[in-house]
């Protein structure tokens, strides 16, 4: 073979040409490998913007971990029987939330609103997963492993989190447990986004009943995004959280063990929480009759200590006793600001009204901008 100095001038020109066509060749098949890779982890975001993880870190493979077992579970409950844990996959990029302190307010919408989604309120098409899922029949699944994140399962059971930095996305829990999603104490970071958690009425421990679709015991705010719940008497139930642009609706009443009905609320605080609580851009619906247990869209209580630091912000609120209770005479630092109080259940947006217990002269309670869905302002009455 001869040597390059043997070639033509002609021969040198065509070879360097092939050369250089064969090094493009194979670094656009490389970047196009890359976007279909991203896409395939990331439904939805921008190309490149959420890369996979690196072997041996979490959101690479496997189950939650599992007291008493090596290595990650395994789930069954595919149409062929048992099926091992599928991949887990990075967090997709989500539509920003305007988040916690966030200058950015409410987006105009029309006055005489229909319905939460043509107002541009959350509703079941702007929620809930949007990936295709895998069925794991998990039971009562206790999470162990820091920084887990759970994707595209469909789980038949529930999740015990004593872990910290948690995430599930993209997934659907039926429960019949006392909670979909529940974080102990002295644990914190979990994040619950793009996801619907429902349960089946009449087969849960609380006499049929199932109580919590999200709870948090631990020591920390948690955030629930862009998720579909409903059934579960107290939907959403925590003293400090961020909870943005949920649909909360079908809450189911039920005879409880006490023998009662089931107090039902979109939302309850039992007081007490150090981390804040905000409660932004949410439909909240509670269409229980009064007599069947309902008690709100938001319930701020102060049974297990003062209500302080929250903040509810730009939601479609319906039904209840009253849409709202506020906290009572003790609470403090309570913002209300920009809520839609819906009349699609009853004339007064709640059985007996739209809010009851607000402190207008708490220190820093604020109540602006709130109106029926008609556009009639809405001014809170004396405490009761």
């Amino acid at each position: 073979m001869r040597g390059w100095s043997g070639w033509s001038p002609a021969g040198r020109v065509l070879f360097a040409g092939f050369a250089l066509a064969l090094a493009l060749t194979v670094l656009v098949g490389s970047c196009s490998g890359a976007r279909e890779r991203d896409a395939a982890l990331c439904p939805g975001a921008p190309a490149g913007s959420c890369a996979p993880s690196a072997p041996g870190t979490p959101g690479t493979g496997g189950g939650p971990a599992v007291p008493g077992r090596s290595g990650p579970a395994s789930a069954s409950g595919s149409a062929s029987g048992s099926a091992s844990a599928p991949a887990l996959r990075s967090v997709p990029a989500s539509r920003p939330p305007s988040g916690p302190g966030s200058a950015a307010g409410p987006a105009p919408r029309p006055k005489d609103c229909p319905s939460p989604g043509a107002c541009g309120f959350p509703d079941a098409a702007s929620t809930g997963p949007r990936i295709p899922l895998t069925p794991h029949r998990t039971g009562a699944l206790e999470v162990t492993r820091d920084g887990e994140t759970i994707s595209g399962w469909d789980i038949t059971g529930s999740l015990d989190v004593y872990a910290d930095d948690v995430t599930v996305v993209d997934s659907r829990i039926t429960s019949t447990n006392w909670w979909g999603v529940n974080l102990r104490p002295g644990y914190h970071g979990l994040r619950i986004l793009h996801s619907t958690i429902t349960a089946v009425p009449g087969q849960g421990p609380d006499n049929g009943g199932e109580d919590y679709a999200v709870s948090n015991m631990g020591d920390s705010s948690i955030e629930v995004g862009w998720s579909d719940i409903s059934v579960f008497g107290n939907a959403l139930s925590m003293g400090q959280g961020y909870l943005h642009d949920d649909y909360v609706h079908d809450l189911a009443a039920f005879h409880n063990a006490s023998g009662g009905w089931q107090h039902l609320d979109a939302v309850i605080s039992d007081g007490g929480g150090s981390g804040g609580l905000t409660v932004r851009h949410n439909t909240l619906l509670d269409s229980a009759p009064a007599d069947q247990g309902a008690s709100a869209s938001v319930g701020l209580y102060a049974d297990t200590g003062v209500v302080s630091n929250a903040a509810i912000e730009d939601n479609w609120l319906a039904g209840g006793a009253y849409a709202l209770y506020g906290g009572g005479a003790g609470a403090t630092g309570i913002t209300v600001t920009g809520n839609v109080f819906s009349t699609q259940y009853h004339p007064a947006c709640g059985v007996y009204g739209t809010v009851a217990a607000w402190n207008a002269g708490g220190a820093g309670n604020v109540w602006s901008d709130n109106e029926l869905s008609d556009g009639t302002p809405v001014t809170p009455g004396p405490p009761s």
